[in-house]
């Protein structure tokens, strides 16, 4: 008599029915990459900022302590970068000028319209400051420049590193972004200045906000079209190039 066979089949693996935790591991991977390379943005601007705002504009805490509290996470980062790793943190160094720059403003009292012009103190400092890092071949906007672009891809990072190496139309839109950043906060600082002095107080108090927002609104759309947007779809052609080769 003839033995019936149990034995079962051989699963063929195939794409259509590969497990799925691997591209889930992918996915993952990719947004610890998208995390890591926001990090250093994050904690060198945004948080001092965010902090600044909280605390003074939330809590009700004055304007020096303000500046003084918001600058503990620059400085450190600072002094972290000069003693570990032999470095300046640029983006960290210049939150923290323009905090005690903030602060050494503080102390100036008297006349109203010179105290709405020292609120332009903060952001034209940071506006010559990164100009200044442009002609100086480092430019400060890179910092929040390079993990937009890139979205923490390891193949589009790569991508961005030999656009950069090659130092032609890619390394000079990355400095038009910071150019573009550069001109909108120090205009943005020249615009509360002649505010102050040529507008009506009551006025000039309420139109601080709209300057603040609109000149953001603008820097973020030209640097958008002038920089950001040649700049993905030069790694999109690189990357191309790269698969076809």
């Amino acid at each position: 008599m003839s033995q019936l066979t149990t034995e079962a089949p051989a699963t063929v693996i195939t794409a259509a029915n590969a497990p799925a935790s691997v591209p889930a591991t992918e996915g993952a991977e990719a947004r610890k990459a998208r995390i890591e390379s926001l990090k250093p943005l994050v904690l060198d601007a945004i948080v001092p900022t965010a902090s600044y705002y909280l605390l003074s504009k939330g809590f009700g805490m004055g304007t020096m302590a303000a500046l003084a509290w918001s600058s503990v996470v620059p400085g450190v980062r600072t002094v972290w970068g000069l003693v570990k790793e032999r470095r300046v943190n640029g983006l960290a160094a210049l939150i923290l000028t323009a905090n005690v720059v903030g602060l050494l403003l503080s102390l100036v009292a008297g006349d109203p319209r010179l105290m709405l012009a020292k609120d332009s103190g903060i952001t034209g400092t940071i506006g010559l400051a990164v100009l200044a890092s442009v002609f100086a071949g480092r430019p400060l906007m890179t910092a929040g420049l390079k993990p937009w672009v890139t979205k923490g891809n390891a193949a589009r990072i790569a991508s961005w590193e030999r656009l950069s190496a090659r130092r032609g139309r890619f390394a000079r839109l990355e400095r038009t972004f910071s150019v573009v950043w550069g001109v909108g906060l120090f205009g943005e600082a020249v615009a509360r200045i002649l505010g102050a002095y040529t507008l009506p107080v009551d006025t000039m108090v309420a139109m601080g906000g709209v300057i603040a927002a609109v000149t953001i609104t603008l820097t973020i759309v030209v640097s958008g079209r002038l920089a950001v947007g040649p700049m993905e779809e030069m790694v999109e052609a690189d990357l191309k190039a790269a698969e076809i080769g």
